[in-house]
């Protein structure tokens, strides 16, 4: 099925994709080799960032360590916003450019290495702060050159953002979240220590979990690059530029990963080899998302994490209403493949399979369904929230979600099937509940 005939070339559509990588290190024990790696980039004085949770971790301490071993100065930020705001970044960057430092290394979750990231860009290229974000959110202008070197260690198995050029970022006046693409946003090194997840509750890992698993069917049905309009100049070649065969590798292998492994990492902190695979797979998908691009399940998550009231999940420090990222996704997503499999059927039957769903006898009008119920079965195996009535939100909430959400303009633009504000409010309606 599929490769050929998906990325069939179309008239003005582009004719070539572009792939952006960090240099990736993975395997246990390897945040040992953080003060090796950032020597190798000439850095000498670093500010290491992370979050109050994880600031007296020993995964940060490893971390630490290794850098003091090596001999350089590191100051530490740990002011980190768990689902950065505009001003977050902004207190992050002013540490940057009071410190004089040379690179950057980031430990902890999307929350830390996305703060990082944009810390850097208004660090060096200060600005307005919608200047590098797209429209709505901004004027669209590029970030204008590198930045200092960035060594990204996540903590968590889900975001991948240590492979992406990508920052999600809140605004707080408009209360919704947008995104920073840059390739020049793409961390130098990323250092992948699956140990860190050991310490990881299920709750944690059942929604990062759901996050790199929406990664990567989100970029395998998405809409094929050869179908978004060509680019003239090859600098402006968007990072979300649409599925295409780099991406389907990643996508596929860590969709066949989550449908092997999710339900026992999320069950059992010392299965160490269902963690690890879940931390492998989260980097997979990440390689897979920062060339492509999401589709709908992450453009209404964001209306989600704005409009949920009330709920807070357990195993989650902290205090007042917060929707996971993951969470947020997820609770949507059933709902958005039943809607997209109608335009790309044979590529949702296949991501169907890398799951792990019997496919043999399936008919194309099958394919939403599939998708659909196997995500519905991993979600109640791990117990996340049952569709949007699992975190506080009604079919009442729909049209002002839809409003939201609509604002996500590339991202609902990279699903397969065009979806406008009437279609986004239905979606949300069918998403309330599943069970």
């Amino acid at each position: 099925m599929g490769c050929c005939q998906y990325f069939a070339p179309t008239e003005g559509g582009a004719d070539a994709f572009t792939v952006d990588m960090p240099r990736v290190t993975f395997g246990r024990g390897t945040l040992s080799e953080v003060g090796e790696r950032a020597l190798g980039w000439g850095i000498r004085r670093a500010a290491l960032l992370t979050d109050p949770y994880l600031a007296d971790s020993e995964h940060f301490a490893r971390a630490r360590s290794s850098l003091e071993a090596a001999g350089i100065d590191a100051a530490v930020f740990s002011e980190v916003h768990i689902e950065p705001t505009d001003e977050s970044v902004l207190a992050a960057a002013e540490f940057l450019i009071d410190g004089r430092f040379d690179g950057v290394i980031s430990v902890g979750g999307g929350s830390v290495m996305d703060t990082a990231k944009g810390a850097l860009v208004y660090a060096q290229y200060p600005a307005s702060f919608e200047t590098y974000f797209g429209p709505p959110a901004g004027a669209g202008k590029p970030v204008p050159g590198s930045l200092l070197p960035h060594i990204a260690c996540p903590t968590t198995s889900g975001t991948g953002s240590e492979v992406t050029g990508l920052s999600v970022i809140r605004f707080a006046a408009l209360s919704v979240k947008f995104v920073l693409a840059s390739r020049h946003l793409l961390p130098d090194e990323a250092i992948i220590d699956p140990a860190c997840v050991d310490t990881l509750p299920p709750t944690v890992v059942a929604s990062t979990g759901f996050d790199l698993l929406s990664h990567a069917i989100e970029c395998y049905t998405a809409r094929a690059y050869t179908r978004w309009a060509k680019v003239p100049q090859a600098n402006a070649r968007p990072m979300i530029q649409g599925a295409n065969p780099w991406s389907d590798l990643h996508a596929a292998e860590a969709l066949r990963i989550v449908g092997n492994y999710l339900e026992r990492g999320v069950a059992d902190a010392t299965d160490h080899e269902a963690r690890d695979c879940l931390s492998w797979a989260a980097t997979l998908a990440g390689m897979a998302f920062g060339n492509s691009g999401t589709h709908l399940p992450h453009a209404l998550s964001y209306a989600v994490s704005q409009m949920s009231r009330d709920f807070r999940p357990q195993d989650y420090p902290g205090s007042g209403p917060f929707v996971p990222h993951g969470l947020s996704v997820i609770v949507n997503s059933p709902s958005v493949f039943r809607y997209t499999a109608q335009a790309a059927p044979e590529r949702h039957l296949e991501a169907a399979r890398y799951l792990g769903e019997d496919i043999r006898d399936a008919a194309p009008e099958d394919a939403g369904e599939l998708v659909a119920s196997k995500i519905v079965s991993l979600m109640r195996a791990t117990g996340v929230p049952n569709g949007l009535s699992g975190v506080g939100l009604t079919k009442d909430d729909a049209a002002a979600m839809a409003d939201s959400a609509i604002r996500q303009r590339r991202a609902i633009g990279n699903a397969p099937r065009e979806a406008g504000l009437d279609e986004i409010r239905g979606i949300f309606e069918q998403a309330v509940s599943y069970w």
